[in-house]
């Protein structure tokens, strides 16, 4: 039985990266857009993090999966972000930032994909993952991200986003110290002669539309990562107003990683997808239609519930069931390329560009017809499970 005490310090971790994507992914744009890059440029900019989950979750997923170095990778990947971080204080042009960006998060956005698997495999037991302990774990990322999303909002709007970069040190400070408190847990080292394929699993019908449904429905999500806030400063709000939209949808992030324990079992697994999909097309209508009615922008808001936090959590069931054991490093890196890594670039990169002819509402609306093709395939998914 997993004691509290193991699983502090991933509590500690989830918080302290959590907080540095609280304040870095929100006012990321608006930084650029105040260093004067036009919407195109800052497209491109904010889109290299998702680049980078393409290629580098898997390659250190596969590395810890071949050395069961999982807690000593974090460590590497957590110091040298730290240290290429020291450059945005010399505010570089679009070139040099495009490179120190893709830099950056080639490492960090790694180390939740290791992170969770080594925490999935701290929750699971006899191969059934235990969601509620992984809910109380989980919820203190949605907690940090909630501190520094409203904290930044309110620094920003009183002092100016001159000090992105001081925020972007201290956040990173924090993730390394966290790290460093992580226990050293180790699995058993896989030479390549013994280390199982992934290819066998992902020619299952039920995997291949799993990880279809997660691109259209994280591909309908990015376009709130990374216009939500541009969005609403276009529209009048203030930075403090927009720090308090994010930090709405954390609080209620946050009440469902507690409760959900309580929730999961009303539904499948793939029912639940179903229900996120839904909600998903009812989320990004309201926010396309009516962000000026702001009940209804709240209602959206709330929908992040099961939207993200309960799609979450049963995407990370599926891949326990998927991908256990030695497979397990590799199946949450593919989890991260499939739904961060392709959408975030897509996303990004076709919404500024949709954006720049059509208006910033216009991503919004085809996040909508995303969260449709999302939940074609979550249907399809449902129907092979029951089949089964």
């Amino acid at each position: 039985m997993v004691k509290r005490r193991q699983l502090l310090p991933f509590a500690a971790l989830s918080a302290s990266y959590f907080a540095h994507i609280g304040f870095f992914n929100p006012y990321l744009p608006l930084w650029l857009d105040e260093l004067g890059f036009g919407l195109l440029a800052i497209s491109v900019l904010v889109s290299v993090p998702s680049a980078t989950r393409l290629f580098a979750p898997y390659l250190w997923g596969s590395l810890s999966d071949y050395t069961g170095q999982r807690v000593w990778l974090l460590r590497y990947c957590a110091t040298l972000a730290l240290l290429l971080s020291l450059g945005l204080w010399f505010e570089p042009g679009g070139v040099a930032l495009f490179v120190l960006l893709l830099l950056m998060f080639s490492h960090t956005s790694a180390m939740m994909p290791m992170s969770e698997a080594a925490l999935a495999h701290l929750v699971s037991q006899d191969g059934v993952f235990d969601a509620r302990r992984y809910g109380r774990v989980r919820l203190w990322g949605s907690l940090g991200f909630l501190l520094t999303v409203v904290a930044a909002g309110w620094w920003f709007e009183r002092f100016g986003l001159s000090d992105f970069p001081a925020w972007t040190l201290a956040t990173l400070a924090a993730v390394l110290l966290c790290v460093w408190l992580l226990p050293d847990v180790r699995e058993a080292a896989q030479h390549e002669s013994s280390q199982p394929s992934v290819w066998p699993v992902l020619r299952r019908p039920p995997v291949r539309w799993f990880f279809l449904a997660l691109f259209f429905h994280l591909l309908a999500h990015i376009v709130i990562y990374v216009f939500f806030s541009l969005y609403l400063d276009s529209l009048g709000y203030s930075k403090v107003v927009i720090g308090l939209m994010w930090a709405f949808s954390v609080l209620i992030e946050i009440a469902w990683f507690f409760s959900q324990a309580r929730w999961l079992p009303r539904l499948s697994l793939s029912g639940w997808l179903v229900l996120a999909a839904v909600l998903t097309a009812l989320r990004m209508g309201l926010t396309a239609g009516l962000p000026l009615v702001w009940p209804l922008l709240l209602l959206a808001q709330a929908l992040h519930a099961i939207t993200f936090a309960a799609h979450h959590t049963v995407c990370i069931a599926l891949l326990s069931q998927h991908f256990p054991g030695r497979l397990r490093g590799r199946g949450q890196a593919l989890y991260t390329v499939f739904g961060y890594g392709l959408p975030g670039v897509l996303g990004g990169l076709g919404g500024g560009l949709l954006a720049s002819v059509y208006g910033l509402a216009s991503v919004f609306w085809l996040g909508l017809v995303c969260a449709l093709l999302a939940l074609a395939c979550t249907l399809r998914l449902r129907g092979l499970t029951r089949a089964a």
